[in-house]
Protein backbone atom coordinates (compact mmCIF):
# COMPACT_ATOMS: atom_id res chain seq x y z
CA UNK A 1 0.00 0.00 0.00
CA UNK A 2 1.01 3.16 -0.58
CA UNK A 3 0.52 6.29 1.47
CA UNK A 4 1.70 10.01 0.61
CA UNK A 5 4.28 10.44 2.79
CA UNK A 6 3.72 14.37 4.54
CA UNK A 7 6.90 15.89 6.66
CA UNK A 8 7.54 15.84 10.03
CA UNK A 9 5.73 18.30 11.98
CA UNK A 10 7.45 17.96 15.25
CA UNK A 11 10.57 15.93 16.53
CA UNK A 12 10.32 12.69 17.71
CA UNK A 13 12.74 12.86 19.92
CA UNK A 14 11.39 12.67 24.02
CA UNK A 15 8.61 10.19 22.07
CA UNK A 16 8.23 6.54 23.19
CA UNK A 17 5.80 4.34 21.72
CA UNK A 18 5.30 1.17 24.16
CA UNK A 19 3.05 -0.88 22.46
CA UNK A 20 3.76 -3.02 19.10
CA UNK A 21 2.46 -1.25 15.66
CA UNK A 22 1.64 -4.44 13.67
CA UNK A 23 2.87 -4.56 9.57
CA UNK A 24 0.49 -7.85 9.15
CA UNK A 25 -3.29 -6.87 7.47
CA UNK A 26 -5.27 -8.11 9.67
CA UNK A 27 -8.24 -8.05 7.28
CA UNK A 28 -8.41 -9.64 4.08
CA UNK A 29 -8.94 -8.46 1.46
CA UNK A 30 -7.55 -5.04 2.66
CA UNK A 31 -3.74 -4.37 2.90
CA UNK A 32 -3.95 -1.58 5.53
CA UNK A 33 -2.11 -2.46 8.43
CA UNK A 34 -0.93 -0.74 11.83
CA UNK A 35 1.92 0.25 10.38
CA UNK A 36 -0.05 2.28 8.08
CA UNK A 37 -1.48 3.79 10.16
CA UNK A 38 1.22 5.16 13.17
CA UNK A 39 3.77 6.72 10.44
CA UNK A 40 6.54 8.44 11.70
CA UNK A 41 4.66 11.44 9.90
CA UNK A 42 1.56 10.58 11.49
CA UNK A 43 2.91 10.65 15.31
CA UNK A 44 5.02 13.65 14.87
CA UNK A 45 1.48 15.38 13.62
CA UNK A 46 0.08 14.15 16.86
CA UNK A 47 3.13 15.36 18.87
CA UNK A 48 2.83 18.53 17.37
CA UNK A 49 -0.63 19.09 18.56
CA UNK A 50 0.16 17.09 22.33
CA UNK A 51 3.33 19.40 23.03
CA UNK A 52 1.01 22.55 22.02
CA UNK A 53 -1.78 21.89 24.18
CA UNK A 54 -1.51 19.47 26.28
CA UNK A 55 -0.75 22.20 29.00
CA UNK A 56 -3.55 23.74 28.00
CA UNK A 57 -5.30 20.93 28.61
CA UNK A 58 -4.46 19.81 32.23
CA UNK A 59 -5.14 23.36 33.46
CA UNK A 60 -8.69 22.92 32.21
CA UNK A 61 -8.95 20.09 34.07
CA UNK A 62 -7.91 21.02 37.41
CA UNK A 63 -10.21 24.14 36.35
CA UNK A 64 -12.92 21.58 37.08
CA UNK A 65 -12.42 20.72 40.40
CA UNK A 66 -13.16 24.58 41.43
CA UNK A 67 -15.60 24.20 40.36
CA UNK A 68 -16.79 21.39 42.27
CA UNK A 69 -15.26 23.15 44.93
CA UNK A 70 -17.73 25.99 44.68
CA UNK A 71 -20.94 24.02 44.68
CA UNK A 72 -19.63 21.67 47.70
CA UNK A 73 -19.37 24.94 49.54
CA UNK A 74 -23.12 25.69 48.40
CA UNK A 75 -22.20 28.30 45.48
CA UNK A 76 -24.77 26.92 42.32
CA UNK A 77 -23.98 26.98 38.79
CA UNK A 78 -25.11 30.09 37.13
CA UNK A 79 -25.03 31.27 33.41
CA UNK A 80 -21.73 33.18 32.80
CA UNK A 81 -21.32 37.34 34.20
CA UNK A 82 -18.00 38.22 32.91
CA UNK A 83 -18.45 41.14 30.34
CA UNK A 84 -17.76 39.25 27.29
CA UNK A 85 -19.47 35.89 27.97
CA UNK A 86 -22.64 38.37 28.49
CA UNK A 87 -22.09 40.65 24.89
CA UNK A 88 -21.81 37.38 23.43
CA UNK A 89 -25.00 36.13 24.71
CA UNK A 90 -26.88 39.49 23.88
CA UNK A 91 -25.04 40.13 20.77
CA UNK A 92 -28.05 38.34 18.55
CA UNK A 93 -25.82 38.48 15.18
CA UNK A 94 -23.43 36.21 15.24
CA UNK A 95 -24.11 32.79 13.62
CA UNK A 96 -22.46 28.78 13.31
CA UNK A 97 -21.30 27.63 10.74
CA UNK A 98 -23.42 26.59 7.71
CA UNK A 99 -24.06 23.00 7.67
CA UNK A 100 -21.21 21.29 5.95
CA UNK A 101 -21.68 18.92 2.63
CA UNK A 102 -23.53 15.82 4.30
CA UNK A 103 -24.26 17.39 7.44
CA UNK A 104 -27.82 19.18 6.54
CA UNK A 105 -29.92 16.57 7.04
CA UNK A 106 -29.30 14.44 10.48
CA UNK A 107 -32.94 12.89 11.14
CA UNK A 108 -31.13 9.46 12.17
CA UNK A 109 -27.51 9.08 13.64
CA UNK A 110 -26.37 5.53 14.09
CA UNK A 111 -23.44 4.96 17.07
CA UNK A 112 -21.07 2.91 17.63
CA UNK A 113 -17.24 1.52 18.61
CA UNK A 114 -15.00 1.26 15.38
CA UNK A 115 -14.87 -2.48 15.30
CA UNK A 116 -14.90 -3.80 11.50
CA UNK A 117 -18.02 -5.47 11.70
CA UNK A 118 -19.99 -2.93 13.21
CA UNK A 119 -18.68 -0.43 11.14
CA UNK A 120 -19.62 -2.25 8.02
CA UNK A 121 -23.46 -2.90 9.33
CA UNK A 122 -23.57 0.55 10.49
CA UNK A 123 -22.89 1.62 6.84
CA UNK A 124 -25.57 -0.90 5.81
CA UNK A 125 -28.19 1.08 7.76
CA UNK A 126 -30.55 3.84 6.55
CA UNK A 127 -29.30 6.40 8.50
CA UNK A 128 -28.27 10.03 7.44
CA UNK A 129 -24.95 9.76 9.38
CA UNK A 130 -22.84 7.67 11.50
CA UNK A 131 -20.83 8.45 14.66
CA UNK A 132 -17.82 5.89 15.15
CA UNK A 133 -17.11 5.98 18.72
CA UNK A 134 -13.50 5.70 20.26
CA UNK A 135 -15.12 7.19 23.26
CA UNK A 136 -17.77 5.76 25.49
CA UNK A 137 -18.80 2.32 23.82
CA UNK A 138 -15.19 1.50 23.35
CA UNK A 139 -12.82 -0.06 25.68
CA UNK A 140 -9.01 1.35 24.98
CA UNK A 141 -6.78 -1.42 25.13
CA UNK A 142 -3.94 -0.62 22.00
CA UNK A 143 -5.87 -3.28 19.92
CA UNK A 144 -9.00 -1.66 19.75
CA UNK A 145 -7.59 2.38 19.15
CA UNK A 146 -4.53 1.53 16.49
CA UNK A 147 -7.26 -1.10 14.74
CA UNK A 148 -9.70 1.29 14.63
CA UNK A 149 -7.61 3.79 12.88
CA UNK A 150 -7.20 0.88 10.31
CA UNK A 151 -10.66 0.43 9.98
CA UNK A 152 -11.75 4.05 9.65
CA UNK A 153 -8.84 4.61 6.89
CA UNK A 154 -10.50 1.95 4.97
CA UNK A 155 -14.01 3.00 5.46
CA UNK A 156 -13.19 6.35 4.13
CA UNK A 157 -11.47 4.79 0.99
CA UNK A 158 -14.38 2.60 0.71
CA UNK A 159 -12.16 -0.81 1.30
CA UNK A 160 -13.60 -1.96 4.43
CA UNK A 161 -15.55 -5.43 3.08
CA UNK A 162 -13.93 -8.31 4.87
CA UNK A 163 -14.17 -11.94 5.59
CA UNK A 164 -14.39 -13.17 9.05
CA UNK A 165 -11.83 -15.48 10.41
CA UNK A 166 -14.27 -16.32 13.29
CA UNK A 167 -17.07 -17.43 10.55
CA UNK A 168 -15.48 -17.57 7.45
CA UNK A 169 -19.21 -14.63 6.62
CA UNK A 170 -18.39 -12.09 4.18
CA UNK A 171 -19.60 -8.55 5.37
CA UNK A 172 -19.43 -6.33 2.53
CA UNK A 173 -20.99 -2.41 2.37
CA UNK A 174 -24.11 -1.90 -0.21
CA UNK A 175 -22.67 -0.14 -2.81
CA UNK A 176 -25.78 0.09 -5.20
CA UNK A 177 -26.55 3.30 -7.18
CA UNK A 178 -30.24 3.22 -4.79
CA UNK A 179 -28.38 3.33 -1.41
CA UNK A 180 -26.35 6.28 -0.09
CA UNK A 181 -23.96 5.20 2.94
CA UNK A 182 -24.61 7.77 5.75
CA UNK A 183 -21.93 10.51 6.66
CA UNK A 184 -19.21 9.57 9.10
CA UNK A 185 -18.26 11.39 11.92
CA UNK A 186 -15.98 10.32 14.78
CA UNK A 187 -15.88 10.86 18.45
CA UNK A 188 -12.39 11.00 20.07
CA UNK A 189 -11.84 10.50 23.71
CA UNK A 190 -12.69 13.44 25.99
CA UNK A 191 -10.09 15.54 27.52
CA UNK A 192 -10.24 13.85 30.51
CA UNK A 193 -8.67 10.45 28.89
CA UNK A 194 -4.44 10.13 28.36
CA UNK A 195 -2.83 7.44 26.43
CA UNK A 196 -0.22 5.56 28.09
CA UNK A 197 0.91 3.25 24.78
CA UNK A 198 2.61 6.54 23.54
CA UNK A 199 4.69 8.69 26.45
CA UNK A 200 5.77 12.49 24.34
CA UNK A 201 8.55 13.80 27.23
CA UNK A 202 7.86 11.59 29.66
CA UNK A 203 4.05 11.96 29.82
CA UNK A 204 0.94 9.87 28.13
CA UNK A 205 -0.21 11.41 25.05
CA UNK A 206 -3.60 13.17 25.31
CA UNK A 207 -5.80 10.55 23.83
CA UNK A 208 -8.05 12.79 22.42
CA UNK A 209 -5.32 14.52 20.69
CA UNK A 210 -4.44 10.70 19.46
CA UNK A 211 -8.02 10.00 18.09
CA UNK A 212 -8.57 13.28 16.69
CA UNK A 213 -4.93 13.28 15.26
CA UNK A 214 -4.60 10.55 13.18
CA UNK A 215 -7.77 10.44 11.62
CA UNK A 216 -7.58 14.21 10.32
CA UNK A 217 -3.47 13.14 9.66
CA UNK A 218 -4.88 9.91 7.48
CA UNK A 219 -8.54 11.10 6.29
CA UNK A 220 -8.71 15.03 5.75
CA UNK A 221 -7.55 14.78 2.10
CA UNK A 222 -9.04 12.29 0.97
CA UNK A 223 -12.59 12.85 2.56
CA UNK A 224 -12.29 16.67 1.06
CA UNK A 225 -11.95 14.75 -2.33
CA UNK A 226 -14.65 12.86 -1.66
CA UNK A 227 -17.02 15.88 -1.32
CA UNK A 228 -17.23 15.58 2.35
CA UNK A 229 -14.83 16.34 5.38
CA UNK A 230 -12.94 15.60 8.39
CA UNK A 231 -16.25 15.52 11.09
CA UNK A 232 -16.37 15.18 14.33
CA UNK A 233 -18.20 14.45 18.02
CA UNK A 234 -16.83 15.97 20.91
CA UNK A 235 -17.59 14.52 24.32
CA UNK A 236 -17.78 15.70 28.20
CA UNK A 237 -16.67 19.15 28.33
CA UNK A 238 -17.64 21.21 31.13
CA UNK A 239 -16.35 25.15 29.88
CA UNK A 240 -16.92 27.15 26.59
CA UNK A 241 -12.97 27.43 26.94
CA UNK A 242 -12.65 23.51 26.70
CA UNK A 243 -14.23 24.14 23.14
CA UNK A 244 -11.81 26.50 22.88
CA UNK A 245 -8.88 24.39 23.13
CA UNK A 246 -10.38 22.17 20.37
CA UNK A 247 -11.41 24.72 18.19
CA UNK A 248 -7.65 26.05 18.44
CA UNK A 249 -6.55 22.17 17.62
CA UNK A 250 -8.35 22.72 14.46
CA UNK A 251 -7.02 25.46 13.60
CA UNK A 252 -3.59 24.36 14.20
CA UNK A 253 -4.32 20.96 12.28
CA UNK A 254 -5.87 22.99 9.33
CA UNK A 255 -2.82 25.18 8.97
CA UNK A 256 -0.28 22.42 9.06
CA UNK A 257 -2.01 19.97 6.44
CA UNK A 258 -2.89 22.96 4.13
CA UNK A 259 -6.51 22.31 5.18
CA UNK A 260 -8.88 25.49 4.70
CA UNK A 261 -10.20 26.36 8.21
CA UNK A 262 -13.69 25.57 9.02
CA UNK A 263 -13.60 22.49 6.54
CA UNK A 264 -13.71 20.60 10.10
CA UNK A 265 -17.18 20.82 11.75
CA UNK A 266 -17.67 19.63 15.16
CA UNK A 267 -20.82 18.58 17.40
CA UNK A 268 -20.98 18.80 21.15
CA UNK A 269 -22.41 16.57 23.47
CA UNK A 270 -24.23 18.82 26.17
CA UNK A 271 -23.39 16.03 28.60
CA UNK A 272 -22.51 17.76 31.78
CA UNK A 273 -24.29 20.07 34.16
CA UNK A 274 -21.74 22.81 33.78
CA UNK A 275 -21.79 22.66 30.04
CA UNK A 276 -25.74 23.09 30.30
CA UNK A 277 -24.95 26.98 31.89
CA UNK A 278 -22.43 27.94 28.73
CA UNK A 279 -24.43 26.21 25.76
CA UNK A 280 -24.00 29.62 23.51
CA UNK A 281 -20.22 30.28 24.58
CA UNK A 282 -20.03 26.61 23.43
CA UNK A 283 -21.45 27.58 20.17
CA UNK A 284 -19.50 30.50 19.64
CA UNK A 285 -15.74 29.55 20.45
CA UNK A 286 -16.32 27.11 17.96
CA UNK A 287 -18.48 29.05 15.80
CA UNK A 288 -16.94 28.08 12.30
CA UNK A 289 -16.07 24.80 13.08
CA UNK A 290 -19.82 24.51 15.07
CA UNK A 291 -22.16 21.66 13.58
CA UNK A 292 -24.61 22.20 16.42
CA UNK A 293 -24.82 20.49 20.05
CA UNK A 294 -26.36 17.06 21.09
CA UNK A 295 -28.31 16.12 24.28
CA UNK A 296 -25.95 13.07 26.02
CA UNK A 297 -28.90 12.59 28.01
CA UNK A 298 -26.71 9.19 30.41
CA UNK A 299 -23.59 11.52 30.59
CA UNK A 300 -25.54 14.19 31.37
CA UNK A 301 -27.53 12.64 34.55
CA UNK A 302 -24.32 10.88 35.62
CA UNK A 303 -22.61 14.61 35.67
CA UNK A 304 -25.65 16.20 37.44
CA UNK A 305 -25.67 13.56 40.19
CA UNK A 306 -21.56 13.68 40.61
CA UNK A 307 -21.45 17.72 40.31
CA UNK A 308 -24.62 17.66 42.73
CA UNK A 309 -23.27 15.06 45.05
CA UNK A 310 -22.80 16.50 48.39
CA UNK A 311 -26.21 18.28 48.32
CA UNK A 312 -28.91 16.07 50.23
CA UNK A 313 -31.70 18.29 48.41
CA UNK A 314 -29.92 16.88 45.10
CA UNK A 315 -30.23 13.16 45.25
CA UNK A 316 -32.12 11.03 42.23
CA UNK A 317 -34.53 8.23 42.58
CA UNK A 318 -34.08 5.00 41.00
CA UNK A 319 -32.81 5.59 37.41
CA UNK A 320 -35.93 4.15 35.36
CA UNK A 321 -37.78 7.08 36.88
CA UNK A 322 -34.98 10.16 35.46
CA UNK A 323 -36.57 9.87 32.25
CA UNK A 324 -36.44 12.78 29.46
CA UNK A 325 -39.81 14.31 30.67
CA UNK A 326 -38.63 15.17 34.10
CA UNK A 327 -38.33 18.93 34.83
CA UNK A 328 -34.77 19.00 35.13
CA UNK A 329 -34.06 17.06 31.72
CA UNK A 330 -37.35 18.79 30.03
CA UNK A 331 -35.35 22.38 31.29
CA UNK A 332 -32.09 21.20 29.30
CA UNK A 333 -33.65 20.04 26.05
CA UNK A 334 -35.79 22.96 25.60
CA UNK A 335 -32.62 25.65 26.08
CA UNK A 336 -30.13 23.32 23.89
CA UNK A 337 -32.87 23.11 20.64
CA UNK A 338 -33.77 27.06 21.14
CA UNK A 339 -29.86 28.41 21.41
CA UNK A 340 -28.89 26.10 19.03
CA UNK A 341 -31.58 26.71 16.39
CA UNK A 342 -31.06 31.06 17.36
CA UNK A 343 -27.27 30.38 16.28
CA UNK A 344 -28.31 28.35 13.38
CA UNK A 345 -26.93 24.72 14.24
CA UNK A 346 -28.23 21.96 14.42
CA UNK A 347 -30.13 20.34 18.09
CA UNK A 348 -29.62 16.77 17.90
CA UNK A 349 -31.46 14.24 20.16
CA UNK A 350 -30.33 11.70 22.10
CA UNK A 351 -30.18 7.74 22.30
CA UNK A 352 -32.41 5.34 21.60
CA UNK A 353 -31.03 2.71 23.92
CA UNK A 354 -33.14 -0.42 23.24
CA UNK A 355 -32.42 -2.87 21.30
CA UNK A 356 -34.38 -5.56 19.43
CA UNK A 357 -35.58 -8.81 21.57
CA UNK A 358 -35.48 -11.85 19.78
CA UNK A 359 -37.51 -14.41 21.68
CA UNK A 360 -40.03 -12.09 23.83
CA UNK A 361 -42.58 -10.63 21.04
CA UNK A 362 -44.62 -8.77 23.65
CA UNK A 363 -41.33 -7.46 25.39
CA UNK A 364 -39.99 -6.32 21.92
CA UNK A 365 -43.92 -4.40 21.18
CA UNK A 366 -43.34 -2.76 24.44
CA UNK A 367 -39.37 -1.80 23.81
CA UNK A 368 -40.37 -0.39 20.46
CA UNK A 369 -43.23 1.30 21.39
CA UNK A 370 -40.93 2.94 23.76
CA UNK A 371 -38.62 3.93 21.10
CA UNK A 372 -41.36 5.18 19.11
CA UNK A 373 -42.77 7.94 21.88
CA UNK A 374 -39.21 9.19 22.70
CA UNK A 375 -38.33 9.69 18.84
CA UNK A 376 -42.07 11.19 18.71
CA UNK A 377 -40.91 13.27 21.48
CA UNK A 378 -37.80 14.77 20.04
CA UNK A 379 -39.35 15.59 16.56
CA UNK A 380 -42.13 17.29 17.85
CA UNK A 381 -39.76 19.34 20.25
CA UNK A 382 -38.31 20.31 17.14
CA UNK A 383 -34.60 18.39 17.34
CA UNK A 384 -32.78 17.86 14.11
CA UNK A 385 -32.25 14.86 14.32
CA UNK A 386 -31.70 11.61 16.88
CA UNK A 387 -29.89 8.93 17.90
CA UNK A 388 -30.06 4.70 17.78
CA UNK A 389 -28.09 2.24 19.08
CA UNK A 390 -28.99 -0.89 16.52
CA UNK A 391 -29.58 -0.96 12.73
CA UNK A 392 -33.24 -2.62 13.57
CA UNK A 393 -34.57 0.81 15.12
CA UNK A 394 -33.25 3.12 12.31
CA UNK A 395 -36.88 2.68 9.96
CA UNK A 396 -38.74 3.42 13.49
CA UNK A 397 -36.60 6.96 13.71
CA UNK A 398 -36.75 7.71 10.30
CA UNK A 399 -40.94 7.28 9.83
CA UNK A 400 -41.51 9.36 12.63
CA UNK A 401 -38.63 11.95 11.69
CA UNK A 402 -40.28 11.87 8.62
CA UNK A 403 -43.46 12.38 9.25
CA UNK A 404 -42.93 15.45 11.67
CA UNK A 405 -39.91 17.12 9.82
CA UNK A 406 -40.38 17.01 5.86
CA UNK A 407 -37.44 19.70 6.10
CA UNK A 408 -33.92 18.36 6.12
CA UNK A 409 -34.31 19.98 9.64
CA UNK A 410 -35.46 22.10 11.49
CA UNK A 411 -32.98 25.03 12.11
CA UNK A 412 -35.61 27.70 11.09
CA UNK A 413 -38.18 27.08 14.09
CA UNK A 414 -36.99 28.79 17.16
CA UNK A 415 -39.15 27.33 19.94
CA UNK A 416 -39.78 29.48 22.84
CA UNK A 417 -37.87 28.52 25.98
CA UNK A 418 -37.81 29.99 29.52
CA UNK A 419 -35.50 27.66 31.21
CA UNK A 420 -33.84 29.50 34.18
CA UNK A 421 -30.44 28.95 36.38
CA UNK A 422 -32.12 27.65 39.02
CA UNK A 423 -34.05 25.25 36.32
CA UNK A 424 -31.48 23.14 35.10
CA UNK A 425 -30.18 22.28 39.13
CA UNK A 426 -33.46 21.45 40.17
CA UNK A 427 -33.48 17.56 40.56
CA UNK A 428 -36.87 16.95 42.20
CA UNK A 429 -38.85 13.88 40.75
CA UNK A 430 -42.56 14.20 42.21
CA UNK A 431 -43.35 10.73 43.40
CA UNK A 432 -39.37 9.33 42.97
CA UNK A 433 -38.74 6.85 44.69
CA UNK A 434 -35.55 4.56 45.74
CA UNK A 435 -35.98 0.60 46.15
CA UNK A 436 -33.99 -2.50 46.76
CA UNK A 437 -34.94 -3.16 42.91
CA UNK A 438 -33.11 0.16 41.80
CA UNK A 439 -29.89 -0.57 44.37
CA UNK A 440 -29.52 -4.36 42.54
CA UNK A 441 -30.52 -2.61 39.08
CA UNK A 442 -27.66 -0.24 39.28
CA UNK A 443 -25.04 -2.95 40.81
CA UNK A 444 -26.08 -5.55 37.94
CA UNK A 445 -25.17 -2.66 35.35
CA UNK A 446 -22.17 -1.37 36.88
CA UNK A 447 -21.06 -4.95 37.33
CA UNK A 448 -21.68 -6.32 33.95
CA UNK A 449 -20.20 -3.34 32.11
CA UNK A 450 -17.14 -3.30 34.18
CA UNK A 451 -15.96 -6.79 33.74
CA UNK A 452 -16.93 -6.38 30.19
CA UNK A 453 -14.73 -3.30 30.16
CA UNK A 454 -11.60 -5.36 32.03
CA UNK A 455 -12.01 -7.91 28.89
CA UNK A 456 -11.86 -5.01 26.08
CA UNK A 457 -15.63 -4.65 25.29
CA UNK A 458 -16.65 -1.51 25.86
CA UNK A 459 -20.59 -1.58 24.41
CA UNK A 460 -22.84 -4.13 26.47
CA UNK A 461 -26.23 -5.17 25.56
CA UNK A 462 -27.57 -5.58 29.21
CA UNK A 463 -31.24 -6.12 30.09
CA UNK A 464 -32.50 -5.78 26.71
CA UNK A 465 -30.29 -2.43 26.86
CA UNK A 466 -27.25 -1.04 25.05
CA UNK A 467 -25.30 0.27 27.57
CA UNK A 468 -21.67 1.71 27.53
CA UNK A 469 -19.31 3.89 30.47
CA UNK A 470 -22.40 6.67 30.50
CA UNK A 471 -24.92 4.31 31.34
CA UNK A 472 -22.24 2.06 34.34
CA UNK A 473 -21.75 5.74 35.77
CA UNK A 474 -25.02 6.58 36.53
CA UNK A 475 -25.54 3.59 38.08
CA UNK A 476 -22.33 4.34 40.17
CA UNK A 477 -23.26 7.36 41.23
CA UNK A 478 -26.63 6.70 42.28
CA UNK A 479 -25.10 4.22 44.60
CA UNK A 480 -22.41 6.61 46.07
CA UNK A 481 -24.76 9.52 46.43
CA UNK A 482 -27.41 7.14 48.51
CA UNK A 483 -24.87 6.01 50.53
CA UNK A 484 -23.41 9.40 51.19
CA UNK A 485 -26.95 10.30 52.72
CA UNK A 486 -27.79 7.20 54.44
CA UNK A 487 -30.92 7.46 52.17
CA UNK A 488 -34.24 4.97 53.12
CA UNK A 489 -35.52 2.50 50.50
CA UNK A 490 -39.37 3.12 49.95
CA UNK A 491 -39.94 -0.91 49.59
CA UNK A 492 -38.32 -1.45 53.21
CA UNK A 493 -37.27 1.59 54.89
CA UNK A 494 -34.37 0.14 55.35
CA UNK A 495 -31.08 2.89 55.64
CA UNK A 496 -28.73 2.60 52.63
CA UNK A 497 -25.51 1.86 54.19
CA UNK A 498 -21.96 0.86 53.32
CA UNK A 499 -22.30 -2.30 55.00
CA UNK A 500 -25.74 -2.92 53.33
CA UNK A 501 -24.16 -1.81 49.61
CA UNK A 502 -21.67 -4.30 50.39
CA UNK A 503 -23.56 -7.44 51.30
CA UNK A 504 -26.18 -6.40 48.22
CA UNK A 505 -22.81 -5.95 46.32
CA UNK A 506 -21.86 -9.33 47.29
CA UNK A 507 -24.82 -11.42 45.70
CA UNK A 508 -24.92 -9.50 42.88
CA UNK A 509 -21.30 -10.69 42.31
CA UNK A 510 -22.77 -14.51 43.32
CA UNK A 511 -25.59 -14.93 41.08
CA UNK A 512 -23.37 -13.47 38.27
CA UNK A 513 -20.64 -15.86 38.86
CA UNK A 514 -23.29 -18.86 38.69
CA UNK A 515 -24.93 -17.34 35.47
CA UNK A 516 -21.79 -16.92 33.49
CA UNK A 517 -19.33 -18.77 35.09
CA UNK A 518 -16.06 -17.66 36.45
CA UNK A 519 -13.83 -19.01 33.60
CA UNK A 520 -12.56 -15.94 31.19
CA UNK A 521 -15.04 -13.53 33.62
CA UNK A 522 -13.94 -10.73 35.61
CA UNK A 523 -17.09 -9.69 38.30
CA UNK A 524 -14.60 -10.64 41.08
CA UNK A 525 -12.39 -7.99 39.91
CA UNK A 526 -14.82 -5.33 38.80
CA UNK A 527 -16.32 -5.64 42.31
CA UNK A 528 -13.04 -4.62 43.65
CA UNK A 529 -13.15 -1.56 41.42
CA UNK A 530 -16.65 -0.58 42.04
CA UNK A 531 -16.68 -1.21 46.13
CA UNK A 532 -14.65 1.79 46.95
CA UNK A 533 -16.55 3.86 44.76
CA UNK A 534 -20.51 3.11 46.32
CA UNK A 535 -19.65 2.86 49.92
CA UNK A 536 -18.15 6.17 50.16
CA UNK A 537 -14.57 5.44 50.35
CA UNK A 538 -13.77 7.46 47.33
CA UNK A 539 -15.50 9.05 44.37
CA UNK A 540 -13.17 8.89 41.00
CA UNK A 541 -13.98 11.72 38.53
CA UNK A 542 -14.77 8.58 36.10
CA UNK A 543 -14.74 5.19 35.96
CA UNK A 544 -12.73 5.06 32.84
CA UNK A 545 -9.96 6.41 34.59
CA UNK A 546 -10.45 4.78 37.38
CA UNK A 547 -10.25 1.14 35.45
CA UNK A 548 -7.78 2.54 32.48
CA UNK A 549 -4.86 0.84 33.38
CA UNK A 550 -6.53 -2.79 33.68
CA UNK A 551 -6.81 -2.48 29.73
CA UNK A 552 -2.87 -1.17 29.42
CA UNK A 553 -0.99 -3.08 28.17
CA UNK A 554 3.05 -1.12 28.19
CA UNK A 555 6.31 -3.09 26.43
CA UNK A 556 9.65 -1.65 25.70
CA UNK A 557 9.78 0.98 23.38
CA UNK A 558 9.87 0.39 20.16
CA UNK A 559 12.20 1.22 17.67
CA UNK A 560 10.99 4.62 15.94
CA UNK A 561 13.49 4.37 12.76
CA UNK A 562 11.75 1.08 12.08
CA UNK A 563 8.05 3.15 11.20
CA UNK A 564 7.19 4.01 7.89
CA UNK A 565 7.93 7.35 6.72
Amino acid sequence: MTIQAQPLFSSLAGVQVLAPVSKTPEYEPSTTTQADILTKSALSFVVLLHRSFNSTRKQLLENRQLVQEQLDQGIPLSFLQDETMTKVRNDPTWQGAFPAPGLTDRRTEITGPPERKMIVNALNTPVKTYMSDFEDSSAPTWANVITGQVNLYDAVRHQIDFVSKDNGKAYRVNQSQQFSTPTLLVRPRGWHMVDKHILVDGEPVSASILDFGLYFFHNAHELINQGRGPYFYLPKMEHHLEAKLWNDVFNVAQDSLAVSRGTIRATVLIETLPAAYQMEEIIFQLRNHSAGLNCGRWDYIFSTIKRLRNDPSKILPDRDQVTMTVPFMKAYCERLINICHRRQVHAMGGMAAQIPIKNDPEANKVAISKVKNDKLREATMNYDGTWVAHPALAPIANDVFNEHMPTPNQIHIVPDEDVSEADLSNTAIAGGKITTEGIRKNLFIALSYIESWLRGVGCVPINNLMEDAATAEVSRLQLYSWVLHSVKMEDSNKTVTPDLMSSILEEEVEKLTEQFGSKGRKFKEAARYLEPEITGKSVSEFLTTLIYDSVVTVGKPIDLEALKD
